[in-house]
C-alpha cells in the first residue's frame, strides 16, 4: 500500500482554549475550505486535544453533516458540542483515509472512538532453515530470521501445547545451536524421547529432513499424508520384526491423534480463516477471535474495545478490524459476525497490506456460520464473566476508597516493590490495578542504580524507584489528562518507607496523591496486615473484610512481579560471559577459547603469546582480547 500523500489545513483564526466558540457553528465554519477530497479528520477540544479521528470518503459532505445542530445520537451530540478545532489531512484514496484513521485513533487514543486496548502480538512456531539439523521453537515478533513461521497462535500456551506433542510426533530439536554444537552426548529429551539426537548423530541428516517436511506438512494442514506415512512405516517395521521400532512410531501416532483432538474445533471445509465475532450489552463489548489454519484451531482470544453507550455493530465491528490489523497479517478469509460499514474498503486495504485477496464474509448457514456461532457464544460468555467481575471489582473500590479515606473509588493503583539479595541485582517492580483488575500492560520494571546505595539499602531503593516514576510522569503527562497518574500507591512497608515516599513526592511537588505503606503487622502475618499513613496512626481492617483480602492481594501480585524481574536479572547475570564484551570475538572464536583455556577467567588471565595460540585466533585478535582485560580501570 502506498503512503498517503496528506496536506493539513486549520483555521483561519485562532480560537480561544478556555472560551472560544464551540459546537456546529465552528464546524460549519470549515465547509468553504474543504472539497471532495478523502481524507482524515481530527476533532479538538478547547486545549487541543483530540475528541475524535474520522475517515471520509468526502471530506466536505462528511463535515457538513457535523454542521447540523440536530439529528445526532448522544454520544455525536457530546462530541460536537465539545469541538472548538479541527483539523483535516487529504489522501489520494478512501483506503489510505482508512489505514491513517486507524493508525491515528491507535496514536492518540480519542475517547470518542472505538478503541482495542489490548494489541500484542500472537506467537508463531519457527522451524528454522538455515541449519542442517533444522530446529523448531516458539517464535513472537518480527519475522526478521530466515524461517519457515507457522501461525498465528492465540497465547502462548496453544503454542506450547502443539510444540510439545509435535516433539512427541517428529522428534525435532529445540536446542540452540550453539547447545547443539557444544553437546558430546544426548540431553534429556532424547531420554524422554522427545528429539532424535541429531547433535551426536543418533540420527542422519537426510532422516532428520524427512521428519522436518513431515512436521512442516503437518503445519500446513496434511496431517492425514503424516499418520498414513508413520502408518506404513511402523507396519513395515512389526513385519521385519523390529519391534522396538514399531512401538516408538505406534508412540508417535498417538501424539499425532492427540495433537489433532486438542486443538478442538478443527473444521473440514475451512482450512484458513480468521473468525470474529462481537456480542454487545449495556455499553460493553467483547469480541472473541478464533484461528483457523491448516483446518486446525489455532487458538481463540477475547478482546474489550472501548465503546460508548450509542455505537453499533458495524461501526465497532469495523474500528476493531482496521486497529487489530494494523500490526498483524489477516488470513485469506475473515469470517464476521455482523456486517460492517465499507466491507469492499476493508478488504482492499488488508488485501494491499499482504499482497493478496482478503475476503470477508458474514455467513448464514453452513459449517462457517457454525464457526461464527461458537465465537459470538464465546464472546457473549466471556463478557457476562467480565461484567460480573467488573461489578465486584467496582464494590472493591468503592470499599478501599472508605477504608483509607479517599474522595472517590480510586480508578489507578500502582503498587511497589523491591527485590534483592544481599543488594545484589535489586529491582523495583510496580504492578496497577484498576476497575477491571490487573493492568499488567501497565506494570514496570526499574533496575536499580544508584551507585551511592547501601547493599539492602530498602529506603533508598524505593526512594530511586519513585524518583523515576515521578520523572517520567510530569514528563509524560504534567497535566494529568492522559489516565496516567495514580489515584492511590501502595508501598509494601511500613513508617520508614512511607516517610521515605512521603519525603521524594515533596521534593516533585506530588503530595497530592495517596499514598498508604501496608505492613505485615503482629508476626508478618497474613491477616494481621497494618496501614500506615503520613500524619496518622496506623490501623487495621476487620479480619474477614473483604477489602483487606483484595489489598493482600494487590501487594501478593507487587511481590511475585518484583521476585520473578528479580529472578530473570540474577540468572541472566549468572549467565554472562566477560568474553561477549570483547569486540570481534564471536560464537566460533569464544568457543576455541574456552576449549582452549577451560574458562572465561583463564582467558582473562593468559599472556599475549597464550592467546595467538589459540586457533583461529589472528595477531590483531589476540592483542584485542589481552588489552580488553588487562587495559580496563
Amino acid at each position: 500500500m502506498t503512503d498517503a500523500t496528506s496536506s493539513e489545513t486549520s483555521p483561519e483564526t485562532p480560537v480561544d482554549p478556555e472560551g472560544g466558540p464551540r459546537g456546529h457553528e465552528v464546524i460549519h465554519g470549515y465547509l468553504r475550505l474543504l472539497d471532495s477530497s478523502p481524507g482524515v479528520y481530527r476533532m479538538l477540544d478547547g486545549q487541543s486535544r483530540v475528541l475524535y479521528v474520522g475517515k471520509a470518503r468526502n471530506l466536505k459532505a462528511r463535515v457538513s453533516s457535523y454542521a447540523r445542530p440536530t439529528g445526532h445520537s448522544r454520544r455525536i451530540a457530546r462530541m460536537i458540542s465539545e469541538t472548538a478545532s479541527m483539523m483535516f489531512l487529504t489522501t489520494r484514496t478512501e483506503t489510505e483515509a482508512l489505514l491513517l484513521e486507524q493508525n491515528l485513533i491507535k496514536q492518540l487514543k480519542p475517547k470518542f472512538n472505538v478503541l482495542l486496548r489490548d494489541d500484542k502480538s500472537f506467537p508463531n512456531i519457527q522451524v528454522t532453515t538455515q541449519h542442517d539439523y533444522p530446529q523448531i521453537r516458539k517464535h513472537r515478533g518480527a519475522k526478521t530470521e530466515k524461517a519457515a513461521y507457522y501461525g498465528p497462535f492465540a497465547s502462548a500456551g496453544a503454542v506450547n501445547r502443539t510444540l510439545n506433542q509435535l516433539q512427541k510426533v517428529f522428534l525435532l530439536r529445540n536446542c540452540t545451536d550453539s547447545q547443539f554444537e557444544g553437546r558430546t552426548r544426548p540431553c534429556l529429551l532424547y531420554q524422554i524421547k522427545r528429539c532424535s539426537a541429531p547433535c551426536v548423530g543418533y540420527i542422519s541428516e537426510d532422516d532428520y529432513a524427512a521428519s522436518v517436511r513431515d512436521a512442516q506438512r503437518f503445519l500446513s494442514g496434511k496431517s492425514t499424508n503424516v499418520q498414513a506415512a508413520l502408518a506404513q512405516q511402523m507396519q513395515q517395521a512389526s513385519e521385519e520384526m523390529e519391534f522396538e521400532k514399531a512401538a516408538a512410531l505406534r508412540d508417535r501416532i498417538r501424539a499425532l491423534t492427540q495433537v489433532q483432538t486438542v486443538q478442538g474445533i478443527n473444521p473440514q471445509g475451512v482450512a484458513e480463516a480468521d473468525i470474529v465475532a462481537l456480542h454487545m450489552e449495556h455499553g460493553q463489548a467483547c469480541v472473541q477471535v478464533f484461528f483457523i489454519r491448516a483446518n486446525q484451531n489455532w487458538g481463540n482470544k477475547d478482546y474489550y474495545p472501548r465503546v460508548g453507550d450509542d455505537v453499533d455493530e458495524a461501526e465497532v465491528l469495523e474500528a476493531f478490524l482496521g486497529q487489530f490489523y494494523d500490526t498483524k497479517d489477516p488470513a485469506r478469509l475473515i469470517l464476521l459476525s455482523h456486517e460492517i460499514e465499507n466491507p469492499d474498503l476493508m478488504s482492499e486495504a488488508l488485501s494491499g497490506k499482504i499482497d493478496r485477496k482478503v475476503e470477508l464474509a458474514v455467513p448464514k448457514r453452513g459449517e462457517k456460520a457454525e464457526l461464527i456461532e461458537g465465537a459470538a457464544r464465546n464472546a457473549r460468555e466471556s463478557l457476562a464473566r467480565r461484567m460480573s467481575e467488573t461489578a465486584t471489582q467496582a464494590k472493591l473500590l468503592n470499599g478501599v476508597a472508605e477504608a483509607f479515606g479517599l474522595d472517590g473509588p480510586p480508578q489507578r493503583i500502582e503498587v511497589y516493590d523491591n527485590s534483592h539479595i544481599m543488594g545484589t541485582n535489586a529491582v523495583g517492580g510496580m504492578i496497577v490495578a484498576g476497575p477491571e483488575g490487573f493492568m499488567k500492560n501497565q506494570y514496570r520494571k526499574f533496575n536499580i542504580r544508584g551507585d551511592e546505595l547501601v547493599p539492602g539499602d530498602d529506603f533508598g531503593m524505593m526512594k530511586e524507584v519513585l524518583g523515576r516514576r515521578f520523572t517520567r510522569l510530569l514528563k509524560d503527562d504534567p497535566d494529568r489528562e492522559k489516565g496516567l497518574w495514580p489515584d492511590l500507591l501502595l508501598i509494601d512497608g511500613g513508617a520508614g518507607q512511607v516517610s521515605a515516599v512521603a519525603e521524594i513526592m515533596r521534593e516533585y511537588g506530588v503530595e497530592d496523591v495517596p499514598m498508604v505503606g501496608v505492613a505485615k503487622g503482629v508476626d508478618r502475618d497474613h491477616g494481621k496486615e497494618e496501614f500506615h499513613r503520613v500524619g496518622t496512626r496506623p490501623f487495621a481492617l476487620r479480619h474477614n473484610d473483604p477489602v483487606l483480602y483484595f489489598i493482600q492481594r494487590l501487594r501478593d501480585e507487587a511481590h511475585r512481579f518484583a521476585i520473578g524481574t528479580h529472578r530473570a536479572k540474577r540468572a541472566k547475570s549468572q549467565m554472562a560471559n566477560p568474553l561477549d564484551e570483547v569486540p570481534g570475538v564471536g560464537a566460533s572464536r569464544k568457543r576455541a577459547l574456552l576449549a582452549h583455556f577451560g574458562s572465561a577467567k583463564a582467558v582473562s588471565r593468559a599472556n599475549l603469546a597464550d592467546l595467538k595460540a589459540v586457533d583461529g585466533v589472528s595477531e590483531a585478535l589476540a592483542e584485542r582480547i589481552y588489552a580488553f582485560f588487562h587495559e580496563k580501570g
